[in-house]
């Protein structure tokens, strides 16, 4: 008996020490620095709302981009976190331990394919601060060498089971997507929400 316990005891501390490591892989996929995520744009700090870029300005293809799963397309930009994030085509879970990953639907792609794009991270690794976000904050995805600046415009919480989140927009929207609560224990309820408009667009250098 005592043979089996230490055993367990092994066991237990191996589990522990192989969460807590790929915990650490998963946090450290996201770079922390103030002035990096905030010298993406000039105007990152203004929070007066400004219009939505329309859609007659937006070069949309209604066609399926040419990216594998679990490649990797783009950054996505919080300057008020002070947070860059690397960003990777679909959802799996596979994926998502590498960062950030983009919703590849019948309703969301990358914003050059469809005027809705999505965004899905763990709560406890890329997306923990999601929360500490609010209306006219500007966020920023890089793909494809264009700069996409967009505004929050509203934050709420629902069921894991709600199916109007990843729908199709009648206007460019970025909608970010997590876990909720972030401090639950196990396979949480419900889904932080995030939704931002589309307010400017450029090109920029290869990075």
């Amino acid at each position: 008996m005592k043979k089996i316990g230490v055993l367990m005891s092994i066991f237990g501390l191996g589990l522990v020490l192989w969460n807590g490591y790929q915990w650490w892989q998963q946090t450290s996929v996201v770079t922390h620095n103030t002035s990096l995520a905030q010298s993406v744009d000039q105007e990152w700090s203004q929070t007066t709302e400004q219009p939505t870029l329309q859609v007659k300005n937006v070069e949309v293809h209604q066609t399926r981009p040419a990216y594998e799963r679990g490649e990797k397309v783009g950054k996505f930009v919080i300057p008020r976190l002070g947070t860059v994030y690397p960003v990777f085509f679909g959802t799996d879970a596979d994926t998502l331990k590498k960062g950030v990953g983009i919703y590849d639907t019948a309703f969301t792609n990358v914003p050059a394919s469809k005027q809705h794009t999505a965004l899905a991270g763990h709560r406890d690794t890329t997306f923990r601060h999601l929360d500490q976000l609010f209306e006219g904050d500007r966020i920023y995805l890089k793909v494809d060498n264009v700069k996409y600046e967009y505004q929050i415009r509203k934050t709420w919480i629902t069921n894991a089971d709600d199916r109007s989140v990843i729908v199709t927009k009648q206007t460019p929207t970025l909608t970010l997507t997590t876990c909720y609560p972030f401090d639950y224990i196990g396979s949480a309820p419900d889904r932080y929400i995030v939704q931002a408009a589309l307010i400017g667009k450029s090109k920029v250098d290869k990075e």
